[in-house]
């Protein structure tokens, strides 16, 4: 099973090289983050010509987050449950037998600001939901752009970020309390390049010079996790004409940890090639 993120950064904008990227890349789900579409504009047509479903929860400008499948998705559900918030930044639903939630974190904009205190408030909530959902479904990946680099590695310069939103100490510690609720990380069960990356910003050249943060994750449950097989970062759709300031991220589950650890020598071919500039 291929499940992917992706902050495109506008869907009007970036549909053409959405619906290029899933005949070539054929993942089972793809959630997107910042789809800026109220939903009456949503594009379910292209999509479904594409071979996908969809579910979604947009409004106009800011924010909005939708679902692709193959399958039918069972038991959707937007927002989360006693934290009532009028930005689109949460759904999901079961798919197969995996519980997909796709998350669009607040950003925060400054640590002295009232939405890095929202961001705070929003990931508490998350917390105590996903508390929850874990105790639902042993299946459970929650991915999209957290708006968080977790560790040093994650930032082209930790003493440049330092202290400021995406990289704080409240964000992190944040972030370490739901992995510390049964999540892993994806991308950190297997060796990767360094400066691996998901966002750039489109000034400076940051890009070319390679001055990102990894952003974007992909949490499994534990029961998960023992069926990943892969974790990649696709920085190919960066290079792309007017592209998103992010490049999705993939991860493929099969079966057992001892299929993973056989398939280990085979995937480490496709991580090089799909992490290299």
């Amino acid at each position: 099973m291929k499940i992917a993120t992706w902050n495109v950064n506008s869907l009007k904008v970036r549909l053409p090289q959405v619906l290029e990227w899933l005949t070539l890349n054929q993942p089972d789900v793809l959630c997107l983050q910042e789809t800026k579409l109220q939903d009456e504009h949503f594009p379910v047509s292209e999509i479904a010509a594409a071979g996908y479903q969809t579910i979604y929860s947009g409004q106009k400008t800011y924010n909005g987050v939708a679902l692709l499948s193959r399958q039918p998705v069972s038991e959707v559900f937007t927002g989360m449950p006693g934290f009532e918030d009028p930005q689109k930044r949460l759904l999901g639903g079961v798919h197969d037998d995996v519980c997909v939630v796709c998350i669009y974190v607040p950003n925060g904009e400054h640590v002295t600001s009232e939405k890095y205190q929202y961001k705070l408030r929003w990931l508490a909530a998350l917390r105590e939901w996903l508390r929850e959902m874990l105790s639902r479904h042993r299946k459970l990946v929650v991915l999209g752009d957290f708006n968080i680099a977790p560790e040093d590695c994650d930032v082209h310069d930790s003493k440049l970020w330092e202290g400021k939103v995406l990289f704080s100490e409240l964000e992190r510690a944040a972030f370490r309390e739901v992995l510390d609720l049964g999540f892993i990380d994806s991308f950190r069960l297997f060796d990767q390049p360094e400066k691996s990356f998901t966002w750039w910003d489109y000034r400076m050249m940051a890009f070319r010079r390679n001055m990102g943060l990894r952003i974007d994750h992909i949490l499994l449950s534990r029961e998960l996790a023992g069926m990943c097989t892969a974790c990649v970062i696709d920085k190919a759709t960066r290079r792309l004409e007017r592209p998103s300031d992010h490049a999705p991220v993939i991860v493929e589950l099969g079966g057992s940890v001892q299929e993973k650890e056989r398939s280990a020598g085979s995937e480490a071919s496709i991580r090089v090639s799909a992490n290299e500039p």
